[in-house]
């Protein structure tokens, strides 16, 4: 049986985590886009839906906090670069299913913004969370996906069925 090399980790060198070196990487733009859901029991969703919820309107609270998590990306992925975020959209609907959540970023920057885009979404659920929780503990968060990425040297991708 022939012996195989293990990959080399990139966020470890002598068994302690570090930050990969990008600063030979030319800047590339690059984009992300993810989504997540916020499943609403009954009590959660009239609550959204009648306008009673006694903290306000979870959705721009929600739209504007994934905005926000978006660029304090590196300050809570603790490996994760600061990049210059250049553009970001947060979408948040109420939909059948619950509370869709879909964060697009971009960036000009020499690594990818992927874990910007799913901050985004996780920090928005996270708020719609608050914002609804007085009406029901049982509102679950889930779903939370990387939709499509380009640029970057591993390439584009998409995800199937999204």
């Amino acid at each position: 049986m022939a012996e195989t090399t293990p990959p080399a980790l990139t966020h470890f060198r002598d068994g302690l985590p570090r930050m990969v070196d990008v600063t030979g990487k030319v800047p590339t733009v690059r984009t992300a886009t993810a989504e997540g859901w916020v499943r609403l029991p009954a009590e959660a969703r009239a609550a959204l839906e009648a306008g009673t919820n006694p903290k306000g309107d979870p959705l721009t609270v929600a739209r504007l906090a994934g905005l926000a998590g978006s660029k304090r990306t590196a300050d809570l992925i603790l490996l994760c670069h600061p990049i210059p975020v250049t553009g970001a959209d947060v979408q948040v609907t109420l939909e059948d299913a619950g509370v869709r959540i879909v964060a697009t970023v971009r960036t000009t920057a020499p690594t990818g913004v992927e874990m910007e885009a799913l901050s985004a979404v996780t920090v928005a659920a996270l708020n719609v969370y608050d914002m609804l929780k007085a009406a029901s503990k049982a509102i679950e968060i889930t779903g939370i996906r990387l939709l499509a990425k380009t640029g970057g040297k591993s390439g584009d991708y998409a995800a199937q069925g999204g």
